[in-house]
Parts: structure tokens; sequence; C-alpha cells
């Protein structure tokens, strides 16, 4: 093969090339489609639900909620749950922290409140205290409930297993708190 018959392959190839990038480029002026500034329809599934239990009065529809939640929950299946909180958590009297805060009277005690263990900013931050309330709230999604919390646990689904375990560290503690 001569240098001619090369130079005329690789001619070729680069009007191929040309001509593809040529069309599309083409292409995209003759059928030039504007996108919509707004889709034709959108699914806000949490705007939905964050609206639907907002409507009422919150603080009557929250407590309620606890009161029912609580009553589908027991102390025997939170203990079995808890097994996975034991993990980094102890539950005894003057038990010691571990990976986690020691959770003996954990309901009704300031968040970030144990003195011997090292909280991060955001809970050390977060000025409330552990009721049925913040506990479900947090026990669904730790990370989502307080954002920059160090807590990696994924958290508790099934409603019945966050009311038992609740249940679970309300019983532990010196004065558990009446049900809601």
């Amino acid at each position: 093969m001569d240098s001619f018959e090369l130079n005329k392959i690789i001619a070729a190839v680069l009007l191929v090339a040309l001509l593809v990038i040529g069309i599309g480029k083409l292409s995209n002026v003759i059928f030039h489609v504007e996108k919509p500034k707004t889709p034709g329809y959108a699914v806000n599934v949490e705007q939905a639900v964050a609206t639907s239990t907002q409507s009422s009065s919150e603080a009557t529809e929250e407590k309620i909620d606890m009161a029912a939640l609580m009553a589908l929950g027991d102390v025997a299946t939170g203990e079995k749950v808890f097994k996975k909180c034991a993990a980094c958590h102890s539950i005894v009297k003057g038990g010691k922290n571990n990976i986690g805060p020691a959770l003996y009277n954990v309901v009704g005690r300031k968040v970030g409140a144990v003195s011997d263990y090292k909280y991060s900013k955001a809970l050390s931050e977060y000025k409330k205290e552990w009721t049925f309330e913040e506990l479900n709230g947090y026990l669904i999604k730790p990370a989502k409930w307080i954002k920059g919390t160090k807590m990696a646990f994924a958290g508790l689904r099934k409603e019945k297993d966050r009311a038992s375990v609740i249940l679970y560290l309300n019983q532990n503690s010196d004065n558990p708190l009446p049900l809601p």
C-alpha cells in the first residue's frame, strides 16, 4: 500500500466522522425541541405526607399518634429489638458508656446529658429532652432527625419495634414516665 492510498483511507475516515458530527448538529437545528419550564406533572410524595400531618393541630395529633403507637409495643419485644442497640449502648443501671452513651434513665433526660460521654456537636447543641415523641422520631432514622449526629444506626422502620424499644427504655429507669 502506497502513501497515496493510505491518505485516501485517512481522508475517508475523517470525512465520515465530520459527516456524522455535521448531521447530528444539523438535526438539532432542524428538529429543535424546547423543554418545558415545568414538567407536565410532578409527584411529590413527601410534601403530600407532610401537608396531611400538619393540617390539624399538631400537638393533639402527636399525642393521639403516640398513644396509639405506644399501644402497639410491648416490653418483651422491646428487649429483643434492643439487642441491635446493645452493640453500642448499655441499658443497665450504672452501666458504662460504650461506643454510644449509656441509656439507663434516658426517657425524660435532656439530650446529650451524660457527662462522661463525648457527644457529637449536633447532639450537644440539641436543646430538647428525650420524650416519647423525640425518641420515636430519632429511632426512625437518627441521621435525618438530628442532622450531624455521629450515630450511624439506620433506624427502626417498624412502628411496633420503635414503640417496643421506647417502652423498654422507659422501663429501664429509676422513674419511668407515664405513657402518653
